[in-house]
C-alpha cells in the first residue's frame, strides 16, 4: 500500500504572502466583519479567501520581510437577500472596503445543501408527492439541490435566492440512489427562508427492473478478479522537499495554495537552469467548469452546472486515502476552509504529492557504444472533488525534461432517467432496462498566468503547412511551420484546427537561448471540442468562454473568473466575453491564457452503473526554452529486482 511521509497543515504559521488563510485568519476575518457591520445571525458567508498580493509586491520578497495579510469575503443577508463583497485587513484588524452587489447571488454553500435537504424532509407536501409514487421511507431519499440561471427561473421567483431539487431513492440503506431516479418530480426552494415554493410533478414512469448497483455486497453475481499485490516503495524516501507550502523536486520549484473556489492553486512555477531558477508560470488553476446537459426534457432542461462558480471545487474537495487514491510514498496536505457562519474546518489529506515512474525518458542503441537508456519519473500534485454524482480527479504532473501535464479524470455515476415501454430517447444512450443517460458536456477552463522568463510575452499561433508540389518541392514533401503573433484580444480568441495541428507558443522575444532564438513554452491542446450551442441559448449567454478553445488577455488582478464572479442565477456573462470587448493589446505583455478543454460525453452502457475514468489532458512543453535536452543529466536507474526467472534489471 505504500507509506505516508507525513502531513503539512495549511494552518501552520504563515511564512509567505501566498500562503492560504489559516483557521485563525478565517475566523478573524469573519469576526472583524461581524463586529464592524453589526451583523445578525441572518448573515451568511459564501466565501472567505486570501486577497493575493499583486505581482509587483512579490518581487524581492525575503523570508524576514513583514507580511501584510488581507482577506476577501462575500456575504449576504438572508433577511433581504442582499449580497456584499468586503476586503478585511487581518494585519490591521479592520474593514478596508464594503461593496454592495445588488442583484447578485453568491455561490451556494454546503450548509444550504444540507439545510435544503432537512427542509424538504419536514414538508408534508414532499412526503405526499413521494407517497403517491409508493415511497414512504424518506430516510432512503436523496434530494439533490441544483442552482440555475435567471432565465429559467419562474417570473414570480425572480430576485429570490432559489434552488431546484431532483429526487433519487435507495432500495437499501447504502445502495446507489442514482440508480433510481424519481422521474418528473422536482422541488423549487427559497434558500433564504428554506421554504418549499413549488412542487413540480410532471409525469411518472413505471420503474423498470434494473441493476444499478456497484458495491460488491449489492451485486451477488460479482466475482472479483484475482490480483497479486502491486507495491510502490522508495527505501530512501522521496526526492522532493516540502517546506511549508514551497515544493522543490529536482530542478522544479513552486508554491502550493488552496481556496474555496479553485481548490488547488500552483504559484511561482520555475525550473533551475544554469544556476538560476527560470520562471515559467506565476499562477495556474481551474477557473470554471460548465456542464450543460444536452437533453431538453423536463428532468434535464435546466441541468447546467457551473461547478466552480456555483459551488466551488475547494468546498467539494474530498479526503484522499493511501493505497487507493494515491499509491506509493505520499505527502499529504490538509486544507482549511470555512462554513457559512465563518467557522473554519479542515479537509484532511486534501492534496496528494508523490513521485511516479513514467517508463522510458530517452534511449538509443548504438552498435559501438551499446544501449543507453534513462527511465523517466514525474512529480504529481493532485486533488479530487466530488460534485454530487460526479468525481473530478485533477493532476498536475511535472517531468524531468521540463514538460508540464495537466490531466483531469472524470468518474462517478451518470444522471439517468426512465422512459416508457416502446420509446427510445433521442438525447441519450440506453444504459439499462428502459433507462437512459443523457448526452452532456464538461467544459473545464484552466487559467494559465504564464511568465516565460519574465512578463513580456507574446502568444504565437503555431501551425504546420504542407507546401504545394512545385519546382522546389517536386515530391510534395515540404512541410513548414507558420508562427503568427496574436496582438490583440480579438486575435487571441482561438480554436483548435486538426488540419494544421494548431498549438500556441508563449514566447519571450527579448530573451534568447544559446542558439540565439527566443525562449518559449508551447500549449499543446487536448480534449478540444466545440460547444454546439445556439448563441441564444441560456448556456451561451451565461458562458461565452466555451465558444472558443483559447482566450488570451493581459493580466489584470481582478480578472479571475471567466464567466463572471457571480454565476449563480446569472442571466448574462460578465467575464471574458465582456473584458475582451476592449480588444486590448496582448503583444509583449503579461499574458493570461484561458484554455477550454474537457469531455464531450456521449454516454454508453460501459459507463454504467459507475463510470470508469474518462481522461483528458493538455501539455505545456518547452520550445527553445532550453538549448538542448535538459534531461541529459538524469542518472541511469540502479539495478532493481524482478520475480521472473532470468529477467534482468534496467
Amino acid at each position: 500500500m505504500g507509506q505516508s511521509t507525513g502531513r503539512t497543515e495549511w494552518s501552520a504559521a504563515v511564512r509567505h504572502p501566498l500562503d492560504p488563510l489559516t483557521a485563525a485568519e478565517l475566523r478573524q476575518a469573519a469576526d472583524i466583519l461581524r463586529r464592524e457591520k453589526d451583523m445578525s445571525e441572518r448573515w451568511r458567508f459564501a466565501s472567505i479567501e486570501l486577497k493575493e498580493p499583486v505581482k509587483e509586491a512579490l518581487r524581492g520578497f525575503a523570508p524576514e520581510d513583514p507580511i501584510a495579510r488581507e482577506a476577501v469575503l462575500v456575504c449576504w443577508n438572508r433577511e433581504d437577500g442582499q449580497a456584499y463583497r468586503s476586503v478585511v485587513s487581518l494585519t490591521e484588524g479592520r474593514v478596508v472596503s464594503w461593496e454592495h452587489c445588488p442583484g447578485e447571488q453568491p455561490n451556494i454553500t454546503v450548509d444550504e445543501f444540507h439545510e435544503c435537504d432537512e427542509a424538504l424532509r419536514e414538508d408534508p407536501r414532499v412526503a405526499e408527492a413521494l407517497a403517491v409514487r409508493g415511497i414512504t421511507n424518506l430516510d432512503r431519499v436523496l434530494f439533490d439541490t441544483w442552482a440555475y440561471g435567471a432565465s429559467l427561473i419562474s417570473e414570480e421567483y425572480r430576485g429570490m435566492r432559489v434552488g431546484w431539487a431532483d429526487v433519487w431513492y435507495r432500495t437499501a440503506e447504502d445502495s446507489n440512489p442514482y440508480a433510481n431516479p424519481v422521474n418528473g418530480l422536482h422541488f423549487v426552494v427559497d434558500l433564504n427562508r428554506m421554504e418549499l415554493l413549488e412542487v413540480e410533478d410532471d409525469f411518472t414512469v413505471e420503474k423498470p427492473q434494473i441493476m444499478g448497483e456497484y458495491l460488491p455486497k449489492h451485486v451477488p453475481s460479482l466475482v472479483q478478479r484475482d490480483l497479486k499485490p502491486l507495491e510502490i516503495t522508495q527505501p530512501e524516501g522521496t526526492s522532493f522537499i516540502l517546506d511549508g507550502h514551497e515544493l522543490r523536486w529536482q530542478k522544479w520549484s513552486m508554491r502550493l495554495g488552496f481556496n474555496y473556489r479553485e481548490g488547488l492553486v500552483l504559484y511561482c512555477v520555475g525550473y533551475e537552469d544554469g544556476g538560476r531558477v527560470r520562471k515559467i508560470a506565476h499562477r495556474m488553476s481551474f477557473a470554471e467548469m460548465v456542464v450543460p446537459y444536452r437533453d431538453p426534457n423536463l428532468d434535464h432542461y435546466r441541468r447546467t452546472a457551473f461547478d466552480i462558480g456555483e459551488w466551488g471545487l475547494g468546498f467539494m474537495t474530498t479526503s484522499l486515502e493511501l493505497g487507493c487514491d494515491c499509491l506509493g510514498e505520499i505527502s499529504y496536505l490538509d486544507a482549511t476552509l470555512h462554513d457559512s457562519r465563518g467557522d473554519p474546518y479542515t479537509i484532511k489529506n486534501a492534496v496528494c504529492i508523490h513521485e511516479e515512474d513514467d517508463a522510458v525518458l530517452w534511449k538509443h542503441v548504438d552498435e559501438v557504444a551499446g544501449a543507453e537508456v534513462r527511465r523517466s519519473r514525474r512529480l504529481v500534485v493532485s486533488f479530487h472533488a466530488t460534485v454530487a454524482n460526479y468525481e473530478y480527479l485533477a493532476y498536475w504532473r511535472f517531468y524531468q525534461d521540463g514538460n508540464i501535464e495537466c490531466e483531469v479524470r472524470a468518474t462517478g455515476i451518470m444522471v439517468t432517467s426512465h422512459f416508457p415501454e416502446g420509446e427510445q430517447p433521442p438525447y441519450g444512450d440506453l444504459v439499462d432496462e428502459r433507462t437512459y443517460a443523457p448526452f452532456h458536456q464538461h467544459f473545464l477552463v484552466a487559467r494559465l498566468d504564464l511568465d516565460v522568463d519574465g512578463q513580456h510575452n507574446t502568444v504565437y499561433m503555431s501551425e504546420s503547412e504542407a507546401l504545394p508540389v512545385g519546382p522546389d518541392n517536386p515530391h510534395g514533401l515540404a512541410l513548414v511551420q507558420r508562427n503568427t503573433p496574436l496582438r490583440t484580444e480579438e486575435e487571441g480568441k482561438q480554436d483548435y484546427d486538426w488540419h494544421t495541428q494548431r498549438s500556441w507558443k508563449v514566447v519571450n522575444d527579448d530573451a534568447k537561448n544559446g542558439l540565439g532564438t527566443p525562449v518559449g513554452y508551447k500549449l499543446v491542446p487536448g480534449g478540444c471540442f466545440p460547444a454546439m450551442l445556439d448563441p441564444s441559448s441560456p448556456v451561451s449567454e451565461r458562458a461565452g468562454v466555451i465558444g472558443h478553445n483559447l482566450w488570451v488577455t493581459p493580466y489584470r488582478e481582478d480578472e479571475r473568473w471567466p464567466c463572471g464572479e457571480f454565476v449563480n442565477q446569472s442571466a448574462a456573462d460578465s467575464g471574458l466575453a465582456e473584458w475582451t470587448k476592449e480588444n486590448r493589446s496582448i503583444e509583449k505583455a503579461d499574458v493570461v491564457l484561458w484554455y477550454v478543454f474537457g469531455l464531450h460525453h456521449i454516454t454508453r452502457p460501459e459507463d454504467w452503473p459507475i463510470m470508469p475514468v474518462d481522461t483528458v489532458s493538455f501539455w505545456l512543453k518547452p520550445v527553445g526554452f532550453f538549448d538542448r535536452n535538459p534531461a541529459l543529466d538524469v542518472p541511469p536507474t540502479a539495478n532493481g529486482h524482478c520475480h521472473t526467472p532470468g529477467a534482468g534489471a534496467s
